[in-house]
Formats: structure tokens, C-alpha cells, sequence
């Protein structure tokens, strides 16, 4: 047997996208959100001389005032204009135990549970352990744990939902009568909404436990998050819409998002120094800037292009008032503008829109489409098959609420045709219990 080896010569043509880091860094800038990319830019300016940043900030107008300077005659006092920095959880129940309690051992135990209360005001170290942390016995961590549950905010300090509740309706005098005892018995049951084994136990009507467990709907189970910080808590949207004659119009929203300037008199500076490196590091740095402003601007054009896309195809949703959706995905949008859908995806995420009733998140004008059955060639889209969901569910009959079976039918009387299982996966979604969870006894 003999073996032959050929060797040849082929000339393939193939075409390939090179991941170069330019073309990485923006497709990320294009991912960023208005936040995100500030910092982005921030970093830049600090890492290249020849990159200027102009804060694009609206001038400041004192409230009440129109021509924005100061009036001394208004109600100007300054500090209004201070945010209010409110204390921690944990600083707040420090100042409490230091105001009302001796220097005393109890008080030392007190202030050593404090420290493992959680951000929802929960005591995260059990009682025997605490015993053997601190050297103190049984009864004295127990005695330190009813002061310290006698702190605000009422519900504080609990090891349970259970604790937390009734250390709230032991506080309130407002409470109905039964709810303590209710609560601390019949727990289990209570949250089951097996009623009518509590209605037996303490021979009461259901109408009076419906009556406790409306009253427990105003308590809070995480007292703690009253606490909980906002500060950060905003949007700057990339978007805006105004309506004019009678239709939206999308602009481009760049208030809060530095301008970047070509440092030119440094640059002419360094220019005259006769050093190659010198040379090759400021030819470096103005490309840098250049691909910076380049990107800067392809990312507000393709934000606006989208954006407008998806006010085109929504109109209603900006002119109607009860704001439906139609049914509309990425790829539709990425068809129509010539871009890839992952492109679409990276501008629609995190980037907001601007109306006069609220900000949007462009993401949430998509919805998946379904298909009714009177063949107008109009599908209904997820978006408005939940609110006619939420509002089936608020127009019926509390005492016999309707079922999931019963939704589908009504859905089908308006033409939607729709499983009971996707109903149910809608009616979760829009945290609304069962028809057994929903029926009231009033």
C-alpha cells in the first residue's frame, strides 16, 4: 500500500469583524447609562491632558424668583435648600438607648444587640448566643431585648414576621381586639387565610377576622426600611418627548452629560517640543479624543434613533390616557433602522425617556404580541392583556372573587385567547393573590 502526499495552494477571501479595544470600549459607551458614562468621561479627562470637560448644567432659578437671581424679599431662606440627611437605623436606636437608659450593664447588653439589627430592623443573633458573647445569663439578655424592642420604630428588634407584628399591635391603641391574640396563636393560620378555624377557636364571625387582617395590611413587616437611604435614587433620562401638533416629538436630553473640548493650546504647546516621544504621546492622546467624541456622538445618535422609532410606533401610548401598548420587539426596531438587534438591546437598556406624566425606561415599551381571535390583523400585547387582567380582578365581586378559569373567559369574550397558566403567570406577575387569597368576608 502506497502513501501519497499533495500539497497545494488555495486562496480563501474571508471577511472578518476584529475585535480591536476601540471597538470594545464603544460598544460598551453605547451600554452605558447616563451615570455611567459620566464616569466614563470623567476618567478620560483624567487620563488624557488634551481632553477639557464643560459641565452642561441648567442655571440655578431661586424658587419663586423668574429671573433667576436671588430675592430677599421672597421666603429665601437658603438652607432650605440643604438635602436632609437623615440618621441610620443603627444611629438612630444608639441615640434612643443613650437618651432613655443608665450606664449600666442592661444598657451595655442593649447596645451589643443593636449591633445585629439588620437593615429591616430584624435581630440577627439569637438570645443563647448573645448569653455567651456577653457573660450575661438568660434573664438579663431577655430583659436587654424588651428594651431594646421598646425602641421606635415600633416592630424593631423582632426575631420573626410574627414578632415584628405583634410588637406593632402592641403599640397601637387603634388595633382591633382580637388582633394580638389572633396573631400570637393562630399565626400560621392566619397568614394560610384558613379563617374559619379561627372563627371556630375564638367563636367570632369571619367578618371580624377579615376585619384583622385588613388592619395587618397597614403594618409594616421591615420597620428598618424607613431608614433606607434615597440619595442616588434618580434618573437622568437620554430622552425627551413634547407633543406638538398633536403629535410626539423625541429630542435629545444632554443636561447633566459634560462636553468634551480639545485642550488646543496645550496641544500646539507640546507640539513644538522637538522629542519623539513627546510627539507620539500627544498624537496618541488627540486620536484618543478624537475616537471619544466620534463615540459620543454616534451613541446620542443611535439613542435618538431608536428612540424615535419607538415613539413613531407607540404614538398612543403619549396621546391616549390610558396609555396602551402596542405589541413590538427588538428585532422589528433593528430591521427597520439597519442595525443589529444586540445593538438596539444596548441602547433601549437603562436609558430613559422624559414625558410630562413620567419617566420610561425605553426597554419597556417592548412587549411580545398576542394574537386575538377576531382576525383584524391586530395583536394585543402582553402590556394591555395585564391591565385587563388587573382590571377584571378590581371590578369583581370580593366576596366571590373570579378564578383564573373564569379570567381566561372573559378574556376570550374580548377576543384574546390566552391559557389559564399564562393567566395565572400575568396575575403573579402583577402581585395579585389567587381568588381563594382575594375573598373578603366583610
Amino acid at each position: 500500500m502506497k502513501f501519497e502526499q499533495h500539497l497545494s495552494q488555495q486562496q480563501k477571501q474571508v471577511q472578518r469583524l476584529a475585535m480591536t479595544q476601540q471597538l470594545q470600549q464603544s460598544i460598551q459607551v453605547l451600554q452605558y447609562n447616563t451615570e455611567e458614562l459620566q464616569v466614563f468621561i470623567e476618567n478620560k479627562a483624567l487620563e488624557n491632558p488634551l481632553i477639557e470637560l464643560q459641565n452642561n448644567v441648567s442655571d440655578f432659578t431661586y424658587p419663586g424668583s423668574s429671573s433667576g437671581q436671588y430675592n430677599s424679599e421672597k421666603d429665601s431662606n437658603l438652607m432650605n435648600q440643604i438635602p436632609d440627611n437623615h440618621l441610620s437605623l443603627f444611629e438612630y436606636m444608639i441615640d434612643q438607648i443613650h437618651l432613655n437608659y443608665r450606664g449600666t450593664f442592661l444598657r451595655k447588653l442593649v447596645l451589643f444587640l443593636a449591633e445585629f439589627i439588620d437593615l429591616n430592623g430584624y435581630l440577627t443573633i439569637s438570645l443563647e448566643k448573645a448569653a455567651e458573647q456577653t457573660g450575661a445569663d438568660a434573664i438579663q439578655i431577655l430583659d436587654a431585648l424588651v428594651l431594646l424592642q421598646q425602641l421606635d420604630p415600633a416592630g424593631v428588634g423582632a426575631r420573626d414576621l410574627r414578632e415584628c407584628l405583634l410588637l406593632q399591635v402592641e403599640r397601637d391603641d387603634r388595633s382591633p381586639a382580637l388582633a394580638y391574640i389572633i396573631i400570637e396563636e393562630e399565626f400560621e393560620a392566619f397568614a394560610n387565610r384558613k379563617w374559619s378555624l379561627i372563627s371556630k377557636k375564638f367563636d367570632i364571625e369571619l367578618s371580624e377576622v377579615q376585619e384583622v387582617f385588613d388592619y395587618v395590611q397597614t403594618l409594616t413587616p421591615s420597620p428598618g426600611n424607613v431608614f433606607g437611604s434615597t440619595a442616588g435614587l434618580y434618573i437622568r433620562p437620554d430622552l425627551k418627548v413634547k407633543i406638538s401638533e398633536g403629535r410626539p416629538i423625541v429630542v435629545s436630553n444632554k443636561e447633566g452629560l459634560p462636553t468634551i473640548r480639545f485642550q488646543q493650546a496645550y496641544f500646539s504647546k507640546m507640539e513644538k517640543i522637538a522629542d519623539p516621544e513627546v510627539q507620539e504621546y500627544i498624537s496618541e492622546k488627540k486620536k484618543e479624543f478624537e475616537w471619544l467624541q466620534k463615540t459620543m456622538v454616534q451613541r446620542g445618535d443611535t439613542i435618538l434613533r431608536v428612540g424615535t422609532e419607538i415613539v413613531e410606533r407607540q404614538q398612543d401610548f403619549f396621546m391616549k390616557p390610558e396609555r396602551p401598548l402596542k405589541p413590538m420587539t427588538l428585532k422589528e426596531i433593528a430591521e427597520k433602522l439597519d442595525i443589529h438587534e444586540s445593538t438596539v438591546s444596548r441602547t433601549v437598556n437603562g436609558k430613559y425617556l422624559e414625558t410630562d406624566f413620567g419617566s420610561f425606561e425605553l426597554r419597556s415599551f417592548f412587549s411580545q404580541g398576542l394574537a386575538s381571535s377576531d382576525n383584524d390583523g391586530e395583536d394585543t400585547s402582553v402590556s394591555d392583556v395585564k391591565k385587563q387582567i388587573k382590571l377584571l380582578i378590581e371590578q369583581e365581586d370580593k366576596a366571590k372573587p373570579i378564578s383564573d378559569q373564569k379570567l381566561v373567559e372573559k378574556l376570550k369574550e374580548s377576543n384574546i385567547e390566552i391559557a389559564r397558566r399564562t393567566v395565572a403567570k400575568y396575575r403573579e406577575a402583577l402581585n395579585i393573590p389567587s381568588s381563594s387569597k382575594r375573598k373578603r368576608y366583610d
